[in-house]
């Protein structure tokens, strides 16, 4: 008999056996597709556009580093659901293994609520792509909040948006391989009058409010 069916004859006998050793032979398989990303073809920058944004993606750190998206005054159609982020084809980003019990938030860049006219743009927002290392705090409380003013102020003229990933020296590199970015700074351009407002976040719980965190900075 051979060593692969006395294994697999111990199995069946033995339940506590069998769950431990189906447990660490699907870890091995975890660490080896791991193993399998080749880390020198890594890319820097991958520019990709797509109906809702256009973003400037770093491989290398599984993070967007730029996106830029215009904010317009759809109505809502559809509601998320449950729905979740998606990975995609021939990029490698972040994913859920990334965000699994940490601080961080799946920070969509894109706000999924500005998006929700139609289920086609909604699912796009919800692609790691637009998906960011962002502290719990700082999604759910000011960056929410601002993204509710933009959806006020797109109401009389349109926005183009652009959000920059800020990574600075010594930030901190997941065990996963996420990088998160110390800072997320906002640039909103109102197309129609021509101002310009800019707020640059610290990616940690704020203690204050969003109109504080406005800053003047040149808009390219």
């Amino acid at each position: 008999m051979s060593l692969l069916k006395e294994i697999m004859n111990f199995m069946a006998t033995n339940t506590t056996i069998k769950f431990k050793l189906t447990f660490f032979l699907s870890l091995v398989f975890l660490s080896c597709t791991a193993q399998d990303i080749d880390p020198t073809k890594l890319r820097t920058e991958v520019v990709i556009e797509n109906k809702v944004f256009k973003v400037w993606y770093n491989e290398v750190f599984e993070q967007p580093m730029k996106l830029v998206y215009s904010s317009t005054n759809r109505p809502k159609g559809v509601d998320r659901g449950s729905m979740d982020f998606h990975t995609e084809k021939n990029v490698h980003t972040s994913d859920k293994n990334d965000y699994y019990r940490n601080i961080y938030d799946k920070g969509h860049l894109a706000p999924a609520a500005t998006f929700s006219d139609v289920y086609e743009n909604l699912y796009i927002t919800f692609s790691y792509l637009n998906c960011a290392l962002q502290d719990q705090y700082l999604n759910r409380g000011e960056w929410r909040l601002l993204e509710e003013e933009e959806r006020k102020w797109d109401d009389n003229e349109n926005l183009t948006v652009t959000v920059e990933l800020i990574f600075s020296d010594g930030h901190t590199i997941l065990p996963t391989g996420g990088h998160v970015p110390t800072r997320m700074v906002k640039h909103i351009y109102f197309t129609k009058t021509g101002l310009y407002k800019c707020f640059d976040f610290p990616n940690e719980k704020p203690s204050k409010g969003w109109e504080t965190f406005q800053v003047t900075h040149k808009h390219d």
